[in-house]
């Protein structure tokens, strides 16, 4: 039975209008308390972002999870928290950062999520902290079709479809086999029917280099709009490149401008991360550069759907699949150990 309550004054000290509405199931309710004997007094960041830092804990059977904490200098408050733990108390996919437990208690506001041991898709292919590890093409396939397949379960698959509003290489996170969940769900907004899939909003809120042109310019998202964010992280996939740079001592500006320009001047090579040297199919490189940019037209309309873009990169990743190979050998040359050293701690019982 879903369970629906109200906590009088707010949460975690703010008043009145930011009084909390939360729907759950199975999700688990930590204390503060909790959370500072899971985290050995948060002493081990694995990573961070826009809402806090995230720390590496234990549950009392000594599994792994990740513990987002709420900084008091985010300008992500209580609306982008219970927008996460009310979407990902109804949504369940194997491409999808799945939720275990959250904490309001005083004035702390923290998400506690499945631990993915070899941290974002960001990092992996722009070898930050410490990551020296070059996907192969192959790989990459399978870490872009993984996160198609979890938009098109949020776009199509679910009784209200949602639009994730924040998708960004960051934001895809890989486990120990380097399967790809989309995680950050606190731009996330439900429609009534997936006919009314488009909203307007007053201010525009997501991160430089994904946002949709169309939502910009009108305030109006769509889940097209996720199709363009997506579009955007295929081409950091191909390239390996930020998504924009400022223009300083190199060439400078958005990924999209960055690689028509390349493509118009014939260098098709230039385009693909140097660091592959030429290893992959390139008939498979050029459909899904082609892909990358179709979900990247400025013009909503003229994007694929996220049904589309799953179908064309199942083609693409086919080309790379030796007669005989099946979907575990796509993993077989990155089996890479965990880079987060083991600590111990005590267990807790979350209430």
């Amino acid at each position: 039975m879903w369970r629906i309550f109200r906590r009088r004054g707010g949460v975690c000290g703010q008043q009145g209008d930011n009084e909390g509405l939360l729907v759950q199931t199975k999700v688990r309710q930590f204390t503060y308390s909790q959370l500072k004997i899971m985290t050995g007094k948060f002493k081990h960041v694995i990573g961070g972002g826009g809402f806090g830092s995230v720390y590496c804990g234990r549950l009392e059977d000594r599994s792994r999870v990740a513990v987002k904490m709420r900084s008091q200098r985010s300008s992500q408050g209580l609306k982008h928290f219970l927008a996460e733990v009310n979407i990902l108390s109804k949504v369940y996919h194997r491409n999808l950062v799945s939720l275990v437990g959250y904490c309001m208690d005083r004035d702390c506001l923290a998400l506690v999520y499945e631990y993915m041991a070899q941290g974002s898709l960001q990092d992996r292919l722009r070898g930050e902290r410490g990551i020296v590890n070059v996907l192969t093409w192959r790989v990459r396939l399978q870490i872009a079709l993984e996160v198609a397949k979890g938009l098109e379960y949020l776009h199509a698959g679910c009784k209200l479809p949602i639009v994730h509003r924040g998708v960004t290489s960051s934001n895809i996170l890989l486990d120990e086999n380097l399967e790809a969940k989309l995680s950050d769900f606190g731009l996330a907004r439900e429609f009534a029917a997936s006919s009314e899939m488009q909203s307007s909003v007053t201010g525009v809120a997501g991160t430089i280099g994904y946002l949709d042109p169309e939502y910009m310019f009108t305030g109006v998202f769509s889940d097209k709009s996720d199709v363009y964010s997506f579009g955007v992280v295929l081409l950091e996939i191909i390239t390996s490149q930020r998504p924009y740079t400022p223009g300083e001592d190199a060439p400078g500006g958005h990924i999209v401008r960055l690689v028509s320009e390349m493509l118009a001047r014939g260098g098709f090579h230039d385009v693909v991360d140097a660091r592959l040297q030429g290893n992959y199919n390139i008939e498979s490189v050029s459909k899904v550069i082609d892909l990358a940019m179709r979900c990247t037209e400025e013009a909503s309309s003229r994007r694929p759907t996220m049904e589309q873009v799953v179908a064309q990169l199942k083609e693409s990743l086919e080309l790379e699949i030796l007669p005989g190979e099946g979907s575990d050998y796509l993993f077989s040359e990155d089996n890479y150990a965990s880079q987060n050293s083991d600590f111990e701690q005590t267990p807790i019982i979350a209430r």
